[in-house]
C-alpha cells in the first residue's frame, strides 16, 4: 500500500471515529412525555397556553413523543408562579412614561415517571425578554409572552433532555 492511500486511510478513520459518540433523539432513557396543564398562579391570563404550546413544540423538536393518555414514560407539570414587569428605560424628559418594559416568567417544574411516581426534576425555570411599548403595552406583552414561553420551554428540556437520569 502506498503512503498516500495508508494516510488517507488513516485520515478517514480518524474522522469516522470522532462521530462515534453522538447520538439523535432524546439522550435521556424516555422516550414519550405527557404535559399537564400548568397551574397559573399569576393574575395574567394565557400563561398557561402559551407555556404547553412552547413545551410540546421544543419536546417533539428534541425526538420526544408527546402523549396524552398514561402511556408516557415521563409526566411534566408545574406552576407559573411569578409574570413581572419592570421599567427599564423611560421617555427622554419624562421620568413616568416607560419607554422599555422588562418581563419575567418564572414557573416550577416538576418531572416524574409515571411508573414509580418519583420526582426526577424539580426546579424552578426563568424566561424573560425585552418590550418596547410603543403605542400598545398590551399588543407588546402579547407578543412578548410566546418568547417568554419559548424561554422556559428551552430550559425544561435542557433540564430533561440532560438530567441525572439513573441507569445512564
Amino acid at each position: 500500500m502506498t503512503p498516500i492511500k495508508s494516510l488517507s486511510l488513516l485520515l478517514a478513520l480518524a474522522l469516522l471515529g470522532g462521530c462515534a459518540g453522538y447520538r439523535l433523539g432524546p439522550t435521556a432513557p424516555v422516550k414519550s412525555v405527557r404535559i399537564d396543564l400548568f397551574e397559573n398562579k399569576t393574575l395574567e391570563p394565557r400563561l398557561v397556553v402559551a407555556v404547553q404550546r412552547a413545551l410540546k413544540h421544543r419536546l417533539q423538536q428534541d425526538g420526544y413523543t408527546i402523549e396524552s393518555d398514561n402511556s408516557a414514560d415521563l409526566v411534566v407539570t408545574g406552576e407559573i408562579i411569578e409574570f413581572l414587569r419592570n421599567g427599564i428605560s423611560y421617555q427622554p424628559g419624562d421620568v413616568l412614561t416607560v419607554q422599555d418594559y422588562s418581563l419575567q416568567l418564572r414557573a416550577k417544574l416538576t418531572v416524574t415517571e409515571r411508573i414509580t411516581g418519583e420526582a426526577v426534576i424539580n426546579q424552578d425555570i426563568t424566561g424573560s425578554t425585552t418590550v418596547r411599548v410603543g403605542n400598545d403595552f398590551n399588543a407588546g406583552q402579547r407578543q412578548a409572552v410566546p418568547l417568554i414561553a419559548d424561554e422556559l420551554a428551552v430550559q425544561a428540556t435542557d433540564l430533561i433532555t440532560t438530567g441525572d437520569w439513573p441507569g445512564q
